[in-house]
């Protein structure tokens, strides 16, 4: 009897490739996509908010979507802070960490937006962007272990 050899092999597909993108300064999120859509040949439209549902608080972030015709990709952005929460509940802890706002990606306060495409891996110079608002989008490899790749899965 030959002895099979079985291996447990980690797909690293199963990784998102996200883009982040740092302003230059604050401005409105009607500003920003202004001024994308003057730049490129597709147009940003907003779609219904990311909701993230917390344990005292329910917390929306704005997303905005369009369709790149010539990779025919869509390409999702969305806010990294929340714009609004909505209290379920008071808190009764003495340490609680939920607070009124909150950031999907907690490690990077710095980061406005988050941009994920229809497709694994992309490349976000598809995207031309305003030099004198946005720096350089920056790649950024999210785990399937992370809270946030599950929500993205649930909204995609």
């Amino acid at each position: 009897m030959k002895a099979q050899k079985f291996t447990l092999e980690i797909d690293e597909d199963d990784e998102i490739t996200l883009g982040l993108v740092r302003l230059v300064k604050e401005v409105p999120d009607y500003e920003l996509f202004h001024h994308l859509n003057t730049l490129n040949p597709f147009k940003f439209t907003r779609i219904t908010d990311l909701i993230f549902h917390g344990q005292y608080y329910d917390y929306h972030f704005p997303r905005f979507e369009t369709f790149h015709h010539d990779t025919k990709i869509c390409i999702h952005f969305i806010s990294n802070q929340s714009s609004q929460s909505f209290q379920k509940k008071s808190s009764t802890e003495l340490f609680n960490t939920e607070g009124i706002t909150k950031n999907l990606l907690d490690h990077f306060p710095d980061v406005n937006y988050i941009i994920k495409t229809s497709e694994p891996f992309v490349d976000f110079s598809v995207i031309l962007h305003p030099e004198n608002l946005m720096f350089q989008i920056q790649d950024f490899q999210l785990s399937p272990i992370e809270e946030l790749y599950q929500l993205i899965q649930y909204y995609e």
